[in-house]
């Protein structure tokens, strides 16, 4: 861990919405789905991919903060400290543009996967709100 990760966790709080819902959801099977629709392993420059997870959580920030641009979802995650916890980013890592959102997002809806996937979504954390709500009475 660099300093600077240190520095982003000790800033932010602990009960803020983006480390609550990384709680709820069982990323690993929507990272699943997700890898059957997109897994590319460069871009056309031969630079690493951007990880599907990564992309998909991008398209969730801009959905739960009232319908952003894809533009505006790129500058939130280039400049929220809770964001960047999220989306598993460091301050010195590179965010996806906002032409690789739109291109992420017509390839999982041109696939049918994109509604299946915001299900999935809405199933993990209606389930886990109504296990912690159901424990806590």
């Amino acid at each position: 861990m660099s300093f600077s990760d240190f520095d982003v966790i000790r800033s932010t709080r602990k009960e803020n919405f983006f480390n609550q819902i990384n709680q709820l959801i069982d990323w690993e099977s929507i990272e699943q789905v997700i890898a059957h629709h997109y897994a590319p392993t460069s871009d056309a420059t031969g630079r690493p991919a951007y990880p599907g997870l990564l992309l998909f959580k991008m398209l969730l920030v801009g959905i739960w903060n009232g319908g952003l641009s894809d533009e505006a979802v790129e500058d939130m995650a280039n400049s929220n400290l809770h964001v960047m916890r999220f989306l598993g980013l460091n301050l010195e890592d590179a965010v996806p543009d906002h032409s690789v959102l739109s291109r992420f997002r017509t390839r999982l809806t041109t696939a049918h996967a994109w509604d299946g996937l915001l299900e999935q979504i809405n199933h993990h954390s209606n389930t886990q709100c109504y296990c912690s709500h159901g424990l806590s009475r």
